[in-house]
């Protein structure tokens, strides 16, 4: 049997939203930015997605611009904000520990620069809260940035607070928002936030399609030039098949929300139950309760991670220490450093995440895998 538990990762393309891209790829090829009758049915197919994301998030369709990434996306929301206002009096970007490393990085590279990076210390549930914010905020504070849902515990912030006191001082406030669909119902005319990315193949959607929602009036320098796309705020010719692909995924992903949510936490937490019932010596790291429910971060004592993981993997069960994009990193991780995991277990982790495709039998399997692993790997492990 093979089991895919990595689906904070990436997940699989629905069907629906294949089929939704196909003639994009053979029929309907024209560039969207062409001038003629072809071209201009393209582009009016790539508002009409526009105005569909619009309608699901809340927000204007006049301030989604399409990416090939989240991560470029929140490169240009970061990098882009931070260089129009450089000559200015505000020069502090607020950031959480536990952001994803493309927030981490792109902040950080704005120090060359003269920006001060700040960052906000999670409480011991993996959670940013808003006293943490105040203390930390000033009237220097051009940006900050925490995400929504945390990529590798699961951890859910709320944002809103976030948002109203970083406006309050007259800063703004962006969210990677990756790993929220469709587990929070995002609403950003009533969260008030300026900035959020979001990534398709998170959603059962194509890889190779992010969004940089911009919040209209505000100025940003592109990190990409030449043809003057998307209000010439990231040239480059549009991908049509994955652009709709990313509206068709995101509407699925709403429109059985309410279904797959309440299926996937009682797989989560079935999943759970037959682990400890099954498993000595484990413990979830972060909050169980303010988490999305596809997630299940796990320590197992006296055991490393990599060791479960290359196990599993071998036996068709297939997760992650961690963060997908940290994959060649060995080193303990940042985010369960900064909730106060003990520097011996920081590399005792295993990171399940659930999605859309997963089912009971699945479940049972990888139980019984884990079991047989975590034996064999305890019978010979130095710590006890």
């Amino acid at each position: 049997m093979k089991v895919y538990l990595d689906n904070a990762a990436t997940t699989r393309l629905d069907k629906r939203v294949e089929q939704a891209m196909r003639p994009y790829y053979s029929k309907l090829y024209a560039n969207a930015s062409s001038i003629h009758q072809t071209g201009q049915e393209a582009y009016l197919d790539l508002m009409k997605v526009k105005e569909n994301i619009a309608s699901i998030i809340g927000g204007e369709s006049r301030s989604i611009i399409f990416t090939s990434s989240a991560t470029e996306a929140n490169n240009l929301i970061i990098k882009g904000l931070a260089r129009v206002n450089k000559n200015g009096d505000r020069k502090k970007i607020i950031i959480s520990e536990i952001e994803h490393p493309c927030v981490r990085e792109a902040a950080n590279s704005l120090k060359e620069e003269g920006f001060e990076i700040i960052y906000l210390k999670p409480n011991k549930k993996g959670i940013i809260e808003k006293e943490e914010l105040e203390k930390k905020i000033d009237k220097k504070t051009l940006l900050v940035s925490v995400m929504m849902v945390n990529n590798e515990i699961g951890t859910i912030n709320k944002v809103k607070d976030l948002a109203d006191i970083s406006h309050k001082h007259g800063a703004y406030f962006h969210s990677d928002a990756v790993q929220a669909v469709p587990y929070i119902k995002i609403d950003i005319s009533k969260i008030g936030i300026d900035f959020i990315s979001l990534s398709a193949h998170k959603f059962n959607g194509p890889k190779g399609e992010g969004i940089a929602y911009i919040k209209s009036g505000i100025k940003i320098k592109p990190e990409i030039v030449g043809g003057g796309q998307e209000e010439g705020l990231r040239a480059g010719t549009y991908n049509m098949p994955a652009i709709i692909g990313f509206g068709k995924a995101l509407e699925l992903a709403y429109l059985e929300r309410e279904k797959y949510v309440k299926e996937i936490r009682e797989l989560r937490d079935y999943f759970w139950q037959e682990l400890k019932k099954n498993i000595k010596d484990v413990k979830v790291n972060g909050c169980l309760k303010s988490r999305v429910p596809s997630n299940l971060n796990v320590m197992f004592y006296s055991i490393e991670g990599e060791a479960i993981l290359m196990d599993l993997s071998r036996q068709g069960v297939y997760v992650s220490t961690g963060s997908a994009c940290s994959a060649t990193d060995l080193k303990g991780s940042y985010v369960l450093k900064s909730i106060g995991l003990d520097k011996n277990y920081l590399n005792s982790n295993i990171r399940f995440s659930l999605g859309k495709y997963n089912t009971k039998e699945e479940i049972d399997y990888t139980i019984k895998c884990l079991k047989n692993t975590v034996k064999r790997l305890r019978s010979f492990s130095p710590i006890k």
